[in-house]
């Protein structure tokens, strides 16, 4: 039975950032992934980390930025660690061997992103998460911390109130094993496949977020969805914000600039949850094709494209057989990005001694309502440093773990009681997609008290499905069938807790668009939604929004 100081759970940007700071700090880290790092959802990060490099630019515009995108529902103390931290942070990928795109005096080149008043997202190509992630596997082997790949958590050990490990289902033998440390981080990514279509890869099912709900840790901001404004039909693949970015346009079947009507200043580099409503609101009034609108990235040239663009223009020629320098490209919003999650301070502490949190399945407030593309890499850097530091500081101070034996066994006997269901109508595949089809229609982009409700009724009774699905697959090696039913129960009660935050906040902020509450109520409504776990359903609390320096309406 492994033991180790430290328990990173997840192989992503923030858990590897989380993994090499414990380590620095002197003390026994171990990360353990579902799946290789090098196959993580980080992956799929195209666009770039934002940093205010330029002297033009600086830490307090970039978090003026941020909190104005986010509906000042930002927690500005979070804020502010990430926007002081960006520069620094970013230097120091660099040294450990990230090569961004350099302009003409060989500084490292920046473009302007949606929501931004300046440019100052750092780039590599079109590839970033690729190569950062790459560069941070990298460090991970050469300090020689251990990583457990194909380990799928299942649930955390407590002992006396506090995070003492986890317990981990072996993809290869089926074995269930602990983990025994003093601290965990939880960095295991978004909920993105409770909703179809997403962006986010078939591994972002919510785990991190189950596994500290269901031992009393606190949720917050789970109403808050982000969805993207370009995706590719019925694939939710990303184009990037980078091509908003080079200056591609957003038009309909008419040819016609919309984004011109409904934000003049800024077009196509409005924030997210205007653009994504915008894209939206012509499909659903006619003009768009198909269920689509179009980006034209025609003008652009191909040279640009080739450089700056190259993966994007890989993937629309094989996927679809389009050529962005001759053809209009169809795209369609998707789900994208909570920006709510397990709720952590800015040293990544949960509400449970011992547990740490970072990146996308982590809430410091940081992004409020909506988030800045370019922030969340950021964050998952920054915060997974933090993380990390402050779990390697909690360790040094802690006995551990006794090592009890009965979680062992009753993990063990709970997911055999799940594999040895006799055969049902009933499977994981279909109840996950009937979750994504319910959380997009009723719990997506518009929303209302009617279309909530429904979604309440209908998760509700997936849940009692889901405690009779019947497994096909007797086997242990590699069962990907009960891994499934596992993730499921995460993202179900991931979804119960969006729809009942979505419920109870009747505002419109951000991502949050209610119809039946078209309005920003920052008198009644200027404060986060907490939820806890109880047998009857998620308790919901309310919490003021942390406020230093910037006041609703004084943000320029």
């Amino acid at each position: 039975m492994p033991q180790h100081d430290v328990i990173v759970v997840g192989g992503g940007f923030a858990g590897l950032r989380a993994a090499l700071s414990a380590k620095a700090a002197g003390v026994d880290v171990a990360v353990v992934s579902k799946t290789h790092p090098m196959r993580s959802h980080s992956c799929g990060a195209h666009s770039g980390i934002n940093a205010a490099t330029r002297p033009d630019d600086s830490w307090g515009t970039h978090a003026q930025d941020t909190i104005r995108a986010g509906g000042f529902l930002n927690n500005q103390d979070a804020v502010e660690e990430l926007c002081k931290n960006a520069r620094e942070d970013v230097i120091s990928l660099e040294h450990m061997g990230v090569i961004f795109n350099r302009d003409s005096q060989g500084k490292i080149d920046v473009m302007r992103f949606a929501g931004a008043s300046q440019p100052r997202t750092c780039f590599v190509g079109d590839s970033a998460g690729h190569v950062i992630l790459q560069v941070l596997y990298e460090q991970i082997v050469r300090a020689e911390i251990p990583t457990y790949d194909d380990w799928l958590v299942s649930s955390l050990i407590m002992e006396d109130g506090k995070c003492q490990g986890v317990l981990a289902r072996d993809h290869r033998t089926g074995s269930i094993e602990p983990f025994y440390g003093k601290a965990v981080v939880l960095a295991t990514g978004n909920l993105g496949r409770m909703y179809a279509p997403s962006t986010s890869s078939l591994t972002a099912t919510a785990d991190g977020i189950g596994l500290a709900y269901r031992v009393g840790a606190s949720l917050m901001d789970m109403e808050m969805v982000q969805f993207h404004p370009t995706t590719l039909p019925g694939r939710g693949l990303l184009i990037t914000e980078a091509a908003r970015g080079l200056n591609a346009y957003l038009v309909n079947k008419e040819g016609d600039r919309f984004m011109s009507s409904v934000s003049p200043d800024s077009m196509e580099l409005a924030p997210r949850d205007v653009c994504s409503r915008a894209v939206a609101q012509e499909i659903l009034d006619g003009r768009g094709e198909d269920g689509n609108v179009f980006l034209d990235m025609r003008h652009i040239g191909g040279n640009v494209i080739h450089d700056r663009l190259r993966e994007t223009g890989w993937l629309l020629a094989d996927l679809d057989g389009l050529n962005p320098t001759e053809s209009l490209v169809p795209v369609r919003p998707a789900m994208h990005r909570p920006m709510g999650g397990v709720e952590i301070d800015i040293n990544g502490s949960t509400s449970i001694k011992g547990l740490y949190a970072a990146g996308e399945c982590a809430c410091a407030g940081t992004h409020g309502a909506n988030r800045l593309g370019g922030n969340s890499l950021l964050e998952c850097v920054v915060f997974g440093r933090r993380a990390g530091e402050s779990a390697s500081r909690y360790s040094s101070n802690i006995a551990p773990s006794s090592m009890k034996d009965s979680q062992v066994k009753d993990e063990t006997q709970r997911l055999r009681h799940i594999a040895d269901r006799k055969q049902g109508q009933d499977s994981a595949g279909t109840i996950r997609r009937s979750l994504a089809e319910v959380m997009n229609s009723d719990v997506g982009i518009f929303r209302d008290e009617k279309g909530l409700q429904n979604a309440r009724s209908a998760v509700s009774d997936l849940k009692a499905r889901w405690d009779n699905i019947g497994v096909n697959n007797a086997g242990s090696t590699y069962n990907m069938e009960l891994t499934a039913i596992i993730e499921l129960g995460f993202m179900l009660d991931a979804a119960e807790v969006t729809i009942e935050s979505a419920l109870a906040r009747q505002e419109t902020r951000g991502a949050h668009y209610r119809i039946d509450f078209p309005e920003r109520d920052d008198d009644g409504w200027h404060k986060h939604v907490v939820a806890t776990y109880s047998p009857d359903g998620p308790k919901l609390e309310n919490k003021p929004v942390v406020v230093t320096h910037w006041k609703q309406g004084e943000v320029c």
